[in-house]
């Protein structure tokens, strides 16, 4: 067994996420999930949870609980350690420089040399308390239950914090209201991007979303139906991906192609990828002058339903009927807030 950090935006997405590099991922309390099994390797790949960690134990969000716990723990393990807590959004009030020093003497009580600088072990202690929301939140945003949760555990693998080197204005190409890479590498993550697998977005836009699933090793495939577009998301594209050294989570680039096009008509076989994420155009007008965006988005999906098993779409309202009438069953919606007149919903189909 195994517990999640999460980054602390959106518990509920990061658990969606964070099931692309785990299994039966169960959140616990605010910030933090269990998981029967992780794939480090993909773990590090991950947007919205910081660590995963091998779960020695969990009790109450105390430190006297966690030091009963961490007594009475069995620890198979040699070397030197050094303990890390948390405070999950400072709620608990506990002062995690006091969980490490004692911790830490239950460790060294037990045996252990403490190594602050370079251990071979990592103790991770995560105290949480608030309300735990449950899968459908009540009208008013409300959470449903209590949660008061200490997870003690041996580190097991971290996440790449390396989004602010692909900022969007810092990117070869850039265009205004391309999303931020850490919704782009979560948004690449939900549909399935990994090595061997292939990614297409119809709508590439600047083509930040196929360099976050570039990265964690998916090939990827982009159309636009704007020259403009394309090239610019080609030239992205290449900067990130034309390179001989693994990415930053440790995996081979994905190869990738861009080409100019109509979402609605793919030059593509049936299945013939992995999985289809697109940004729907927001506003009233799409960026195909034939179509209307109602006529564009419903092609879209059609065409991603006939050429996938599983989309990802982005967008600045709901298409779920339309998904619907494309063949497409909802897996999941969120909604991601990015500033007061702007909010993303996220739907995950199957």
């Amino acid at each position: 067994m195994y517990f999640l950090e999460f980054a602390g935006e959106d518990d509920r997405f990061a658990a969606h996420e964070a099931a692309s590099a785990a299994a039966d991922v169960e959140r616990i309390a605010p910030g933090l999930a269990v998981a029967t099994a992780v794939d480090p390797d993909r773990v590090r790949g991950l947007a919205y949870t910081h660590r995963a960690s091998e779960l020695l134990g969990r009790t109450d969000a105390d430190l006297e609980s966690a030091r009963v716990l961490l007594e009475a723990a069995g620890i198979d393990r040699e070397g030197s350690v050094a303990v890390r807590a948390t405070d999950v959004h400072g709620a608990t009030g506990i002062s995690t420089g006091r969980a490490e020093r004692e911790l830490g003497q239950v460790l060294v009580d037990r045996g252990f040399d403490v190594d602050l600088e370079e251990p071979d072990h990592v103790l991770r202690a995560a105290f949480s308390v608030g309300v735990l929301e449950g899968d459908q939140e009540s009208s008013d945003g409300a959470g449903t239950d209590p949660a008061d949760v200490c997870a003690l555990g041996w580190l097991t693998s971290e996440s790449v914090r390396d989004f602010g080197s692909r900022a969007p204005t810092d990117k070869p190409f850039f265009q205004p209201g391309s999303m931020d890479p850490l919704l782009a590498r979560a948004i690449a993550n939900v549909a399935g991007a990994r090595p061997g697998g292939t990614v297409l977005d119809p709508m590439c836009g600047t083509g930040g979303v196929l360099v976050e699933a570039g990265l964690v090793g998916a090939d990827v495939i982009g159309t636009d139906a704007q020259a403009k577009m394309a090239a610019g998301a080609a030239e992205n594209l290449s900067h990130f991906l034309d390179r001989e050294d693994p990415s930053p989570v440790g995996v081979v680039r994905g190869n990738w192609h861009t080409a100019l096009g109509d979402g609605t008509q793919l030059p593509l076989r049936d299945d013939a990828v992995d999985a289809v994420v697109f940004d729907a155009p927001y506003g009233r007008q799409s960026k195909i002058e034939t179509h209307r965006l109602e006529d564009l988005v419903s092609g879209a999906l059609a065409e991603a339903r006939r050429v996938a098993e599983r989309a990802v779409v982005v967008a600045d309202r709901s298409w779920i009927e339309e998904a619907t009438a494309a063949g497409w069953e909802l897996d999941a919606t969120f909604e991601r807030r990015v500033h007061r007149s702007l909010t993303r919903y996220v739907l995950v189909l199957e």
